[in-house]
């Protein structure tokens, strides 16, 4: 997986896929992440061609992060196989994704 921060680090951008794999460096993503004093997150997600069900696993303990803190996380366009996951996973009713 491919990651990049955006600005002042409440944005950060996946690329690649999204699996198991990537459990460390999705954990200090999501620290950095979470550093930042914005209270509405994003993950973009538009570069990233696939995920498995850990990747899904993860965002869903992201999603549960920010809720504890009080913040917002949005996840924006996801892509091919990412959305069809989302889809088949009703992720739209947990997340707020924009397209």
């Amino acid at each position: 997986m491919h990651i990049e921060f955006r600005g002042d680090d409440a944005t950060v951008a996946f690329g690649g896929d999204f699996t198991f794999t990537d459990h460390v460096a999705f954990r200090e993503a999501a620290d950095r992440l979470f550093n930042t004093r914005d209270q509405a997150l994003v993950i973009d997600l538009a570069g990233l061609e696939f995920i498995d069900s850990a990747g899904l696993g993860m965002l869903l303990i992201a999603r549960e992060e920010a809720s504890k803190a009080g913040r917002s996380l949005t996840l924006q366009r996801p892509q091919g196989q990412v959305a069809r996951m989302f889809a088949v996973t009703k992720f739209d009713t947990l997340f707020t994704i924009v397209a």
